[in-house]
């Protein structure tokens, strides 16, 4: 049960990850970046991508999870921090008067980014408990 939940997890991920690309329109939706430049620019939202791929080969993979949940669960917690710091300097309704999808977006990033570190976390205390409770192919 727990190797089940784990693989749906780090795919969740992935997928939560690769939905930038709706959110921006493909990379062209120029309110996500222009409301924080430096870290959703579409360089950054590429970046996104990329960590999505890493979740989906873990998920996908028969390979110990637990320093690469650690990984994982700092990238998370480093936008969590960003997310908090771009809520106290900027306005998100601003986001949402220029575009709505990108309103939505600064909106919930940071929600998601927080449950997928604490899930991160939960993969190594498990993995470090039980090297047995890692993603697995065969279920």
């Amino acid at each position: 049960m727990e190797n089940t939940l784990i693989k749906r997890g780090f795919i969740l991920a992935a997928l939560m990850n690769f939905s930038v690309v709706v959110f921006s329109r493909g990379f062209t939706n120029t309110a996500i970046n222009s409301a924080d430049p430096v870290v959703m620019s579409n360089f950054g939202l590429l970046m996104i991508v990329m960590w999505g791929l890493a979740y989906l080969c873990i998920g996908l993979s028969n390979s110990s999870a637990k320093w690469i949940s650690a990984v994982f669960a700092v990238e998370k917690l480093i936008y969590v921090v960003i997310w908090i710091l771009w809520h106290s300097e900027n306005s998100v309704k601003a986001v949402y008067s220029e575009d709505i999808l990108a309103g939505v977006f600064y909106s919930i990033y940071g929600l998601n980014d927080l449950i997928f570190m604490i899930f991160f976390v939960w993969v190594f205390y498990l993995s470090s408990k039980n090297k047995d409770v890692l993603p697995s192919t065969s279920t």
